[in-house]
């Protein structure tokens, strides 16, 4: 009986070793396209930087994971398990064969008022105001930048979760080479100015983040037309030059689709555009073209005419950028009077 137990133990032990996570595969599959293949940045930070790896703590990386960073691209990462997680970190280790620093979770003691002095005299032009982050926030790969590695939002509360005030301290102290972030020690700083510095960044949790989620917001506008499928067409032209935006064209929803000369006569998308605002919203984000050119349907069903777009605060809870999310509400404004227009 004890030979049985023994084989099969052994039979079983590759299966056990098999299904632990593979750290390799679950970076590659959930953060290379961001941070390149193996943390080389890309849109994404590069997090091979041996300043950087060598500088944060495993908890550090876990709870940036799993918490992600609301309104700026990162997303949050909840369908990972904690496991699966851990051997990320694990890989991430690799890079440089070192471990991760040990940071106290007590909190540091300092003025936020005169940290808030110092901020705004030396980490405002690459953080932003109130530490919202650099600008060129989100998919700008390629794009112009104002530096080369984009200033992280220190107000963010991913951030603020999961950072240690010594490892915010460190970083202060150390700078982190390879980036635009030098060494604090350069400007003369006493410790005392740099533990003030760090309450100041801490204090930013007990503040608004000025990142909203659009979670609940509905896929689609939709209005009803008391008017015919023709007249409703004609009303959406007329608000579209309203607007100040150029038509493209109309054409039936299911055009190329079915044979010529059999399309829905009772189904109809309108494309228009203004390209001044497509170019802006492009230079902050390029998916935005989700949702650029602009499109209305024009739908006949049961005798009722209906003007549906796309809601552009649907897809802002998509973008996670808290940048392009001005854009969306603004298109949200011009899609939602237009359709009112069109309709009255």
């Amino acid at each position: 009986m004890k030979t049985l137990i023994s084989i099969a133990l052994l039979m079983l032990s590759p299966i056990m070793v098999n299904a632990s996570p593979n750290g390799q595969q679950l970076f590659e599959n959930n953060c290379s396209v961001c941070h390149g293949t193996k943390g080389g940045g890309g849109v994404g930070i590069p997090l091979a930087l041996p300043s950087f790896i060598n500088s944060v703590s495993d908890n550090y990386l876990r709870k940036t994971i799993r918490y992600g960073r609301p309104g700026r691209v990162m997303p949050s990462f909840n369908n990972l398990s904690d496991d699966e997680i851990l051997s990320i970190v694990n890989y991430m280790r690799t890079w440089t064969g070192k471990k991760g620093k040990t940071f106290s979770k007590h909190n540091i003691t300092g003025n936020p008022q005169a940290g808030g002095k110092l901020f705004n005299k030396l980490c405002i032009s690459c953080h932003g105001v109130g530490g919202i982050g650099g600008a060129g926030t989100g998919v700008t790969f390629s794009r112009p930048r104002n530096s080369p590695i984009i200033a992280p939002s220190l107000n963010n509360p991913g951030f603020l979760s999961s950072a240690e005030d010594e490892f915010i301290k460190e970083t202060l102290v150390n700078g982190r080479a390879g980036t635009p972030m030098i060494s604090y020690k350069q400007f003369g700083l006493s410790d005392q100015d740099i533990n003030n510095l760090v309450s100041y960044i801490r204090g930013f949790e007990a503040g608004p983040y000025p990142f909203k989620s659009y979670d609940t917001e509905s896929a689609v506008i939709k209005v009803d037309s008391p008017y015919s499928i023709e007249e409703t067409i004609n009303n959406v032209k007329d608000a579209i030059i309203g607007k100040n935006f150029k038509l493209i064209r109309v054409q039936e929803l299911n055009q190329g689709l079915v044979e010529a000369g059999k399309e829905n006569k009772k189904s109809y998308i309108i494309y228009f555009c203004n390209f001044n605002f497509l170019n802006k919203a492009l230079a902050i984000d390029p998916r935005v073209g989700m949702f650029l050119p602009c499109r209305v349907t024009v739908i006949e069903q049961n005798g009722k005419v209906s003007i549906i777009s796309t809601n552009p605060l649907k897809l802002a809870s998509l973008f996670n950028n808290h940048e392009l999310s001005e854009a969306c509400k603004e298109m949200h404004t011009i899609y939602s009077e237009l359709l009112e227009e069109a309709s009255l």
